[in-house]
């Protein structure tokens, strides 16, 4: 247990430096920053610790897609989560699972490995 607060706690103070980092350019209605934010409630499953996301993390998935509703918007936002998504410990397969666990169809897989020139 004590284990896992310690790799929550080295997460958020990654999650600052990224949010510092990351591109600070607004993702039109959403910035980077707000958008990982507002996606904290998914960081437990996302990485690992959690079997299912939460309906909290749901409800974030759905508000952070429906900001992103533009064709920039969704790139800005895709490139804030391959750059955030690895720094933040995030598992691939656990973000590939997201939209489909929460019943949510999302313009921006949030996926680390995805590639956001395409």
């Amino acid at each position: 247990m004590e284990k896992i607060l310690m790799s929550l706690s080295w997460s958020l103070g990654v999650l600052g430096l990224v949010v510092l980092f990351a591109t600070a350019s607004s993702v039109h209605a959403i910035t980077c920053r707000d958008a990982i934010m507002a996606l904290m409630p998914c960081q437990k499953f996302l990485m690992g610790f959690a079997f299912k996301p939460s309906a909290p993390c749901c409800s974030a998935v759905g508000n952070v897609t429906a900001a992103a509703n533009t064709t920039q918007a969704q790139r800005d936002l895709c490139t804030c989560f391959e750059m955030a998504g690895p720094a933040l410990g995030v598992m691939p397969d656990k973000a590939e699972q997201l939209p489909q666990l929460c019943g949510v169809t999302v313009s921006v897989p949030i996926d680390p490995n995805i590639d956001c020139s395409t």
